[in-house]
């Protein structure tokens, strides 16, 4: 079998580091140097050849330096013989530029999918799009993962009596389904509209939440803006209880401040697709989870050649209660 060779780039070396601990494999070193011109340049300092070789680099902010950092590392491999590249990507920053929405733009996801390809991609492992579409966008085989399992896992347990799962939009009501389903709770969901990047209205919410504990689900939180306005909207229905839920907490323009400022919010549950500032990890009502383990058990599998389809089913606990109820 090929050698497994695991590079991360400098985006979230502590999600490397974990994945690699979890695959009981070392992380091979890369080393990036910038120079006067502010270009850098990308060496891989472990041997490549006939490698199956993943490099780990989520596109976080800068985001283009980073985007271009993982470039040059799938290029690099290539040129160094490797058997096969696979670009992990645990938060794919582009998966909102999807569609044609206003004259003259870019489909931005495409064009990046389009780039990971010509670089030298031959596999791409990533988790929770935005938009499931930016799926069909690349030349190369998908491992489309998500943290449903995770994040319901950390619910189990507690006492869930009265408590809904709300979806902020009906764009994402489909997972907000799943999600209720695996903790056997009832789901609604917000009508929203957007205005702007930062500004939304949500006119109504679809279901029964009143008086009522609620858990939000949604794939990315980054200002947040969305989401202030659906507290707002349960504080009217009298919601006495508020839980945030998401895959890639970017809590950008002190979003995190924000829904904390709202005594009904009581907790804030993400995982570590994306690194967090310690500034906003010290804060007691948030919780970050592990996907170092989920995106460490695919890796295995694209490695041995085995199922991945699997990883994207309900767990076992789903299913075993499933088949006591009938």
């Amino acid at each position: 079998m090929r050698e497994i060779v695991m590079f991360g780039g400098t985006a979230h070396p502590e999600l490397a580091e974990d994945i690699c601990r979890h695959l009981g494999v070392a992380r091979s070193r890369s080393m990036l140097n910038r120079f006067s011109n502010g270009c850098f340049q990308v060496q891989l300092e472990a041997n490549c050849r006939e490698a199956d070789v993943f490099l780990i680099q989520p596109m976080v902010m800068p985001v283009h330096d980073h985007l271009m950092e993982l470039l040059q590392m799938l290029d690099a491999a290539r040129g160094a013989s490797a058997a096969r590249t696979t670009a992990v990507i645990p938060y794919f920053g582009y998966a909102r530029s999807d569609k044609k929405d206003a004259p003259r733009i870019s489909i931005a996801a495409r064009l990046v999918a389009d780039m990971l390809y010509t670089a030298g991609a031959s596999r791409v492992l990533t988790m929770t799009l935005h938009a499931a579409q930016v799926h069909g966008f690349f030349s190369v085989p998908v491992d489309h993962l998500n943290a449903l399992n995770i994040l319901a896992g950390h619910f189990l347990g507690r006492d869930l009596d009265n408590t809904v799962v709300v979806s902020p939009d009906l764009g994402r009501a489909k997972d907000a389904a799943q999600f209720a389903r695996m903790l056997k709770l009832p789901v609604a969901a917000g009508s929203k509209r957007r205005i702007s990047d930062t500004k939304v209205v949500i006119d109504a919410i679809v279901g029964d939440v009143d008086d009522r504990k609620v858990i939000v689900l949604d794939d990315e939180i980054a200002t947040g803006g969305t989401l202030v306005e659906l507290i707002r909207r349960l504080r009217d229905r009298r919601v006495s209880e508020i839980t945030m839920a998401c895959t890639h907490g970017l809590f950008t323009s002190n979003a995190l401040e924000r829904f904390c400022a709202f005594d009904e919010v009581r907790e804030v549950v993400t995982t570590d697709t994306v690194p967090l500032p310690a500034s906003i990890q010290s804060n007691a009502r948030l919780t970050v989870l592990s996907v170092a383990p989920l995106l460490a058990e695919a890796i295995r599998r694209i490695h041995n050649g085995e199922s991945v389809s699997s990883l994207f089913t309900e767990p076992e606990w789903v299913r075993e209660e499933d088949t006591r109820s009938s």
